[in-house]
């Protein structure tokens, strides 16, 4: 397709679409419209009082991205990054034992790779959702540095078929967030 003689205004040319296809390998577009979902059935339990909810698992390039949701105080979890992990706090607060600083509210965070820290959320948070991209894995430890287990977009996806299996969903029903 060749631009004619006529060439639109620059106004109309600003408003205009790409005019070529996309690439034919292209992976579709991912939207979620309700991000914080409707159905608490989307939530998927990780631990006692937390869940996750996936927006996008991606088992190509290792990482994934989900809200993760608290709703009670204490430790979460101790955990090294072997890749980096960025966070935006939507609602509540969290800190990790090892800094004096807070997560709060409308707040990002950037983990270096490398790092290992303790995830608390306070007795006076009723509940805490935060955005986290993380990539590679989450290497859980104890307060040594020794393995005691590990997460990533695998054991993720696992989780999610279960439960969306368990919950009416289906297992597939996780497939829509796999890129």
């Amino acid at each position: 397709m060749k631009r004619n003689d006529t060439s639109p205004d620059a106004e109309t040319l600003r408003r205009m679409p790409y005019q070529f296809s996309q690439p034919a390998e292209m992976v579709p577009d991912l939207v979620i419209p309700n991000a914080v979902p409707l159905d608490d059935r989307i939530w998927v339990p990780q631990a006692e009082n937390v869940w996750f909810r996936p927006l996008c698992l991606n088992r190509s390039a290792g990482y994934w991205m989900n809200l993760l949701k608290v709703r009670k105080s204490g430790v979460l979890s101790r955990h090294r990054h072997p890749a980096p992990v960025h966070a935006f706090v939507l609602k509540g607060r969290w800190r990790y034992l090892e800094h004096d600083w807070e997560a709060v509210e409308g707040g990002y965070v950037f983990e270096p790779p490398g790092e290992t820290h303790t995830l608390v959320v306070d007795p006076d948070v009723e509940e805490m959702i935060t955005l986290f991209q993380v990539h590679g894995c989450m290497y859980y430890v104890d307060p040594w540095g020794e393995h005691i287990g590990f997460e990533d977009v695998f054991t993720k996806i696992a989780m999610c078929r279960e439960h969306y299996d368990a919950v009416g969903l289906g297992s597939d029903f996780v497939d829509q967030f796999i890129r």
